[in-house]
């Protein structure tokens, strides 16, 4: 195992960004960074340098133009492509461990009208939106829900890196 300092937070966050639509997160294997970085530099730089599963001469790479002001997120973008020993893409959190932890969360109050309202958010079409509006009107019940799902968060991060070789630095996160 290799012993590096990780900011759970950051992890948390790229975790918790599960549409990855805009932008998606590498872990750098030898800084411990959290790198971000844009959708559409990342495929702009896997049609540079892939023909279909194949890489290409990278020689041709030089003849690519592109605007000065992406230049360094794409070369970036193929430096994850290229040094995939070093980068390692954050997996989103699984929606169907969140949800379990917010059915369980509900299930553990007590007080009826906080109870009801996050049940019926629940079991909307758009539940999580919804669990996180319900929660809005109960501060004391939106606190405690943050301090499970950051518990919960933090032992997800710790397993997945234990997964790929890394253990964090104990007073990091």
């Amino acid at each position: 195992m290799k012993l590096l300092k990780i900011d759970f937070n950051e992890i948390q966050k790229a975790m918790e960004d599960v549409s990855r639509d805009a932008f998606d997160y590498f872990l750098d294997l030898e800084t411990g960074e959290i790198k971000t970085i844009s959708v559409d530099a990342l495929e702009g730089a896997k049609s540079s340098l892939y023909k279909g599963d194949e890489l290409i001469d990278e020689s041709l790479l030089e003849a690519y133009d592109m605007p000065e002001w992406i230049e360094d997120e794409v070369e970036f973008a193929i430096r994850i492509f290229s040094e995939k020993q070093r980068y390692v893409r954050i997996p989103e959190r699984g929606s169907q461990e969140v949800y379990a932890l917010m059915k369980r969360f509900t299930e553990g109050i007590d007080e009826l009208k906080p109870h009801d309202e996050l049940s019926a958010a629940l079991n909307s079409p758009s539940s999580f939106s919804e669990f996180k509006k319900a929660l809005s009107n109960f501060p004391e019940h939106r606190k405690k829900w943050f301090a499970l799902n950051a518990g919960a968060m933090k032992k997800t991060i710790a397993e997945w890196l234990e997964s790929i070789g890394i253990k964090p630095e104990q007073a990091y996160h």
